[in-house]
């Protein structure tokens, strides 16, 4: 199954939070943290050590997988 991006409420929202990113990805905030430490998503820490998410690195993320799990026909 696709992950489709759902949209924020500002949708001009360049920087998200883990929690955001879930919401974004439609998936569990510990799915978020399991793929970010696993290197799958790509994140930067903040100087407290909370990961931030740029819309680029998540819409890589999701692009990355559509090529990765071509939609059946």
């Amino acid at each position: 199954m696709p992950l489709i991006p759902l949209a924020p409420a500002n949708d001009r929202q360049l920087v998200f939070t883990s929690s955001q990113a879930a919401r974004y990805l439609g998936v569990s905030l510990a799915t978020v943290r399991r793929w970010a430490d696993a290197g799958h998503i790509d994140c930067y820490r903040t100087p407290g050590g909370q990961r931030r998410f740029s819309r680029e690195q998540l819409d890589g993320f999701i692009a990355s997988l559509e090529h990765s799990h071509p939609r059946a026909a």
